[in-house]
């Protein structure tokens, strides 16, 4: 079956008539969902079903989903989850429970996901904040220790994996030092190699294991003067691939935001010849998803062996006590996460 390199989102909470065309003809590899697209319970169901039949496949619903500031379904009808800070904080104190926590809040996350029919997270974050970057990242990491960030990583992404749910590690090689928001303008980087080695890069290379990762929009000077990591086949073929030695399906980071430049279709050609095997389109702008489409090649080789061995883990959820692991969660949380007792009416 034909499938194309790239994942979409959609305009609103229901497919249109001519989305439902466009997924026929093009062909998206996967679907990303934002909350513009969630309402309620059956509405996200029977927009996911229609997806995956207009493509006629079991193809992949991503979300970001971490906790935090970033969580696209949330109270009322979703429990809330604690910032990545949160299990920094505890794991400091006691390795253990922080370790702990960020399993239990990660196996969480994938019920609720699983319940929709979502099965990807883009999460964990493996970004290393210093003194001084933008608050873009902020409270979203597990800390300032890339040791510390790789571990809790690891915790996050084995609980997603135990709910049936595929871990997307981002923003590799790291968007922790930025000191632009890649939403708005393209951050620079102008630390050195062996800096960006012993911090930045390093909390990466304990999780080359992983299924997926997605790309930081963020120029490294001393690597790559001129392109972010996204469109630079310098830090995809020697940073990533080589030094960190990323192993699983590549993907972009949305390729619509304001750090790249070119049309969307120059921007996803540019990511493709890099060395991503996949780009992401996430604003839901029909006029780009052809654009996108019309620019990206049928899956195919290397990188179509990477999507489906990323596929192939995806699981049954290992069975378990919910309401238990939910109170448990609670409890483990109260110091670091007063709102935590959210997590366990929700």
């Amino acid at each position: 079956m034909a499938v194309r390199a790239f994942i979409t989102g959609i305009g609103g909470p229901k497919l249109t008539a001519e989305e439902e065309g466009f997924l026929r003809e093009a062909e998206p590899w996967g679907l990303i969902l934002f909350k513009r697209n969630l309402e309620t319970q059956a509405q996200i169901t029977a927009t996911i079903d229609n997806f995956r039949n207009a493509i006629g496949r079991n193809a992949p619903v991503l979300i970001d989903q971490e906790g935090g500031r970033v969580q696209r379904l949330g109270p009322p009808h979703w429990p809330a989850y604690p910032p990545g800070v949160a299990y920094g904080r505890q794991f400091e104190r006691d390795p253990a429970a922080g370790r702990r926590s960020a399993w239990l809040g990660a196996r969480l996350i994938a019920n609720d996901l699983t319940a929709l029919g979502i099965d990807v997270d883009c999460l964990p974050l493996a970004d290393v904040p210093v003194a001084g970057s933008d608050p873009i990242i902020g409270d979203r990491a597990y800390g300032q220790n890339p040791q510390q960030v790789a571990v809790l990583a690891r915790s996050i992404a084995e609980g997603l994996l135990s709910g049936g749910v595929l871990p997307v590690v981002k923003h590799i090689p790291g968007h922790g030092r930025a000191t632009a928001d890649s939403h708005g303008e393209l951050p620079i980087v102008e630390a050195d190699r062996a800096s960006l080695e012993a911090s930045d890069f390093a909390a990466f290379r304990p999780l080359a294991d992983l299924p997926m990762a997605m790309t930081a929009h963020v120029v490294f000077t001393a690597i790559d003067a001129l392109a972010p990591a996204t469109t630079s086949a310098t830090l995809v073929q020697q940073l990533i691939l080589g030094w960190i030695g990323f192993r699983g399906l590549l993907m972009s980071d949305d390729i619509s935001m304001g750090a790249l430049s070119g049309s969307i279709a120059a921007r996803a050609r540019s990511a493709l010849g890099a060395g991503c095997d996949m780009v992401l389109h996430c604003n839901g702008k029909l006029d780009e998803m052809r654009e996108v489409a019309a620019a990206v090649p049928l899956l195919a080789g290397a990188a179509a062996e990477r999507a489906d061995a990323a596929l192939a883990r995806r699981g049954q959820p290992v069975p378990g006590d919910v309401a238990a692991w939910r109170a448990e969660f609670a409890c483990l949380m109260a110091q670091d996460w007063p709102a935590g007792a959210r997590a366990v009416t929700a």
